[in-house]
């Protein structure tokens, strides 16, 4: 039995203890690489974040019940009853179907959908309200910020901005919802989406 048995101190544990000491002499702290270090750099971003890139490719997405819409390729897509949304980071594209026995008016738009978008919304501040014309017949744009739903892996929220159109034909109405982060330049693809509503 050996003398470091005797005390009571296995001999494989002073083993392992003796090479830890050796590994720390032998290679100077200097040279230590946390595993961390050893990852690259990525590329930077071509454009900041919110921007839809100028060279954009878009696709026709068409909806089953009555209109059609040009979005940017690769985006995810969510498909709900009657409404549809695209969305990439914090950008967003939302499309829905609906009914209404008149066409909107910055008037009913002011009575009726502001207050129910602010109760649906996170902090909204409606900045206009304006009477538009689009591709698919007159519509009501309404400007708004709004914060973003809170991120599940930061937890942190960021200010948005929309442009929400609804636009009416015989009988159905289409709310055509477009985000990005505030500052985002995104105003001539705004502009090419919007003007992309067809009806069906």
């Amino acid at each position: 039995m050996s003398l470091l048995e005797c005390k009571g101190v296995p001999v494989m544990i002073v083993l392992r203890i003796v090479a830890a000491l050796a590994v720390l002499l032998i290679v100077p702290f200097g040279t230590l690489v946390p595993a961390s270090a050893q990852e690259k750099l990525v590329a930077p971003e071509k454009n900041p974040p919110g921007d839809i890139p100028d060279d954009q490719v878009f696709v026709t997405y068409d909806a089953s019940d009555g209109f059609s819409l040009k979005v940017p390729e690769g985006w995810s897509r969510t498909a709900r009853d009657h409404s549809v949304r695209f969305s990439d980071k914090y950008d967003e594209i939302d499309a829905s179907l609906g009914a209404a026995t008149t066409a909107p008016t910055v008037a009913s738009v002011r009575s009726n959908e502001i207050p129910d978008l602010e109760k649906a919304a996170h902090v909204v501040k409606v900045t206009a309200v304006k009477g538009v014309k689009l591709t698919a017949g007159p519509a009501v744009r309404i400007s708004y910020l709004s914060n973003s739903a809170t991120n599940p892996v930061t937890n942190k929220q960021i200010r948005l901005e929309h442009e929400r159109f609804i636009v009416f034909r015989d009988g159905k109405t289409v709310t055509l919802d477009l985000a990005a982060p505030a500052g985002a330049d995104n105003v001539d693809q705004w502009q090419l989406i919007s003007n992309s509503l067809q009806w069906k």
